[in-house]
């Protein structure tokens, strides 16, 4: 596989929610190690269209199609957020949803375990096997932590974290799943200029040394248009634009939907 070619590739995706028509015909690519962006106004679609691909909604209509590298394309229509998560998309919220009662080491270890074999007969009965998976799980959590700058913390409750350190931790809970896919909803949100800044050297790094290619929604038009290669806009459901960021900074109709008149790129 080439580095150009998709590892999602979304063709004519629809979501109906009764008489209203949240994406309408929605096609949508991601290559191999690229960081891709998708903006637009509040209630343009984007959360849902994350919710689409990861299993949380079934579309009205369209394909999802992911080609892990090395792996047989994948149709992901009907498969359970599990079964996603397992074939290699993993994704954080634009909520924060940690576990805020366990720790940070926790955290990640509960997301490792779609990647664990021990069943309930291992955990009763504590074999060599199962006993050797936790510790693996252990040290591999650790590195997670390590990679996104938080491994000064791995005992602290999550709740008892700073909030960018928080969602700097969501994100290594999803690398903990492996996936060559990371779907990134409002990683900035909240978040001071320090923050923000560190996220976006967080991200870049992701890509450059994991190889993950990142598919995010963000606001911040600064770090979108930073880090970002590609830029699909939506608004009310459609697609109005689709570009390198200087094609869609410029493109007017992105101007009058969604950035402003005085948006400087």
């Amino acid at each position: 596989m080439t580095a150009t070619m998709p590892v999602l590739d979304i063709r004519g995706l629809t979501m109906d929610f009764g008489g209203l028509r949240a994406l309408d015909n929605i096609s949508i690519q991601v290559n191999r190690g690229e960081i891709v962006a998708l903006i637009g106004p509040n209630g343009a679609g984007k959360t849902t269209f994350f919710n689409c691909i990861t299993g949380m909604y079934e579309p009205t209509k369209g394909d999802m199609i992911i080609a892990p590298p090395g792996k047989a394309e994948q149709r992901l229509n009907r498969l359970k957020p599990n079964i996603v998560t397992a074939h290699g998309l993993a994704r954080t919220f634009q909520n924060i949803r940690l576990f805020q009662r366990m720790t940070v080491l926790e955290n990640v270890m509960v997301a490792r375990h779609c990647r664990t074999f021990s069943g309930i007969a291992g955990a009763i009965f504590r074999d060599k096997r199962t006993r050797r998976e936790e510790n693996d799980m252990v040290e591999f959590s650790y590195k997670m932590l390590e990679k996104v700058g938080l491994s000064r913390y791995v005992n602290e409750l999550a709740h008892e974290l700073p909030y960018g350190a928080q969602r700097r931790l969501e994100i290594a809970r999803a690398m903990a799943t492996e996936p060559f896919l990371l779907l990134l909803d409002e990683p900035a949100a909240g978040m001071n200029p320090k923050e923000t800044s560190e996220l976006d050297q967080l991200i870049t790094k992701i890509r450059n040394e994991e190889g993950i290619a990142i598919l995010l929604i963000e606001h911040d038009m600064k770090l979108v248009m930073s880090i970002s290669e590609r830029i699909y806009v939506l608004d009310y459901g459609q697609m109005i634009a689709h570009g390198t960021p200087k094609e869609v900074s410029d493109n007017p109709d992105v101007i009058k939907a969604y950035l402003g008149e005085a948006f400087d790129a």
